[in-house]
């Protein structure tokens, strides 16, 4: 089965992206996931909701030697995800599989887990006709804590997990990871200063213990609409974000480039 695309760019052009023209659509939210996992060169990060691999391949970008396995039901999403690491050169360090349990022959344990879950509870607010958006929007088979749940059981003791979620149900994604992780660190994103949040970023590790901490945060976007400097940083700088200060700080350092990206 083939899908309409676009094609597009991540990380101010260093990664070529080609996503579904129709359905749902990858904005800023996977990048600033992959930018909050804290792998290192030679780590392995498994993903739960892979996509056309908008979060997988700027993690990729900006860690050198580190892999990637991402688990996507849709087959033409995960066709596409592939095309779009090789696209970028990436492709011996990307593995797209059907579902956790099948990983063919990328077992875990891993280093780092990350997921962008759906969002909404089944039955919950206006469900879209699209397939594709409704499934990448709302729950379907899985709640957040059986979500939370499989992912958790692939990652060694001690590795992280990373999501981005909805403010309105932090509630709930801390319930589900607390069962299997500790040590949660909350990062939220404003929209503007003095606004409500809508997203957060947490992480939390495998096993790990100590209160929860609730960061400074970072504030996406300045008065007139532009994107501030730090969110600057992370979506077109390829910057990670620092969970360990006392703040969210942004390393100035761009990513190592890969044969085959833009710049």
């Amino acid at each position: 089965m083939t899908i309409d695309t676009t094609d597009g760019g991540l990380l101010g052009g260093r990664i070529r992206f080609r996503q579904p023209a129709a359905g749902y659509r990858s904005a800023i939210d996977p990048v600033f996931l992959a930018a909050a996992v804290p792998a290192k060169s030679g780590e392995r990060v498994f993903e739960l909701g892979l996509g056309a691999g908008a979060a997988a391949l700027c993690l990729l970008a900006r860690v050198p030697d580190c892999s990637v396995v991402g688990a996507e039901p849709d087959p033409a999403l995960r066709r596409l995800a592939q095309e779009n690491a090789r696209a970028n050169g990436l492709e011996g360090r990307l593995t797209a599989v059907a579902d956790i349990g099948n990983p063919g022959g990328a077992e875990g344990p891993f280093d780092h887990l990350m997921s962008n879950p759906p969002f909404w509870a089944d039955g919950s607010g206006n469900r879209s006709p699209d397939p594709r958006r409704a499934r990448a929007n709302h729950e379907g088979d899985l709640t957040i804590a059986q979500w939370a749940g499989r992912l958790c059981l692939l990652g060694r003791p001690k590795a992280t997990v990373t999501t981005i979620y909805a403010a309105a149900r932090l509630d709930e994604l801390l319930a589900a990871l607390a069962a299997r992780a500790g040590g949660l660190e909350i990062l939220p994103l404003w929209p503007k200063a003095g606004r409500e949040a809508k997203r957060v970023l947490v992480r939390a590790r495998i096993g790990g213990k100590g209160p929860a901490r609730l960061l400074p945060g970072l504030v996406l976007h300045e008065d007139d609409g532009r994107f501030t400097a730090a969110a600057e940083t992370v979506l077109r700088g390829a910057g990670g974000i620092d969970f360990s200060g006392k703040s969210a700080t942004l390393p100035s350092a761009g990513p190592s480039t890969n044969k085959g990206a833009p710049h």
